[in-house]
Order: structure tokens, then C-alpha cells, then sequence
């Protein structure tokens, strides 16, 4: 199955959630998708049948992977587990996956969907997976507008 070189996954990678948006290389814009789980702390991995789906659905010809970096751009543990699932990713797959420095991409999450509340646009109540998944779309955005790393 060819992928759509257009098409882009985006993944904010947590060790208890997985947020998941889409992107288009051609506009540069990018969707929150959903938050998938992930159960690494207890041994069981992502949610790979729940990537699989997403990944037929949209066939993409690139996957995005947020990179969390420490606030001054050093290596973390957490940075550790996201090269990690980027080398899951690939193997899984075969698709080329790319890492994206995610610091901050949390917080610009938190702010927009802040916003969509208080416009209205959004309910009032955020579900557990809302800022995963907009986090990733923030990760996905940055590497489409040529933030890539």
C-alpha cells in the first residue's frame, strides 16, 4: 500500500496517552485526530491496533514524532522512550519517521484549546486525551512550517 507523500502523521508521544493529529504538506495546516493509549509502564506497549487503523485510513507517506527535549535542548528519559516508539514507528510500518522538538508544544496545546472554550467553539470540559491530541497537531504544525529537526 503506497502512502500519500501529501499526508503526514503527527504523534505526541506520553508513556500513559498518545495524541494523534494529521497534516498536509501542501497547505501546512493540521487536525487533531484522537489520543490513543499507551500502556508502556505496564509492559504492554501503544495501542498498535489503534495505529494501524490510523495508519490505513490516511496512508501517509511521513510519520512525526514529537521529541521532548529538555527546556535547554538536552536529552531526557522521556526523550529516550519517543526514539524509541520512533523506531517502533518505522519498523511497524515502513514509513520514514521523523522526530520534531516538541518543548513547549504542551502548553501551546493547553492555551488554544483554552480559547476554544471561552469562544465557545469548544465545551466546557476538556476529555483526558483533548491536549495529547492537540498537542500533537502544535507538533505536527511546527514540522510542516519547517521547524523539522
Amino acid at each position: 500500500m503506497a502512502g500519500n507523500a501529501d499526508v503526514m502523521l503527527g504523534f505526541d508521544f506520553g508513556t500513559k496517552r498518545i495524541g494523534v493529529a494529521v497534516g498536509n504538506s501542501i497547505t501546512g495546516n493540521a487536525q487533531a485526530l484522537t489520543t490513543l493509549h499507551n500502556v508502556n509502564a505496564e509492559g504492554g506497549g501503544p495501542d498498535w491496533e489503534g495505529l494501524a487503523r490510523i495508519v490505513a485510513e490516511w496512508r501517509p507517506g511521513a510519520l512525526v514524532v514529537g521529541l521532548p527535549l529538555a527546556a535547554d535542548g538536552s536529552s531526557q528519559k522521556m526523550t529516550e522512550y519517543a526514539r524509541g516508539f520512533m523506531a517502533q514507528l518505522g519498523a511497524h510500518f515502513s514509513i520514514p519517521v521523523h522526530a520534531m522538538d516538541e518543548r513547549f508544544s504542551t502548553i501551546e496545546a493547553m492555551e488554544r484549546l483554552r480559547t476554544a472554550r471561552a469562544t465557545g467553539s469548544r465545551g466546557k470540559r476538556l476529555a483526558k486525551g483533548d491536549s495529547d491530541a492537540m498537542a500533537a497537531q502544535v507538533i505536527l504544525e511546527g514540522w510542516l512550517a519547517g521547524g523539522n529537526t
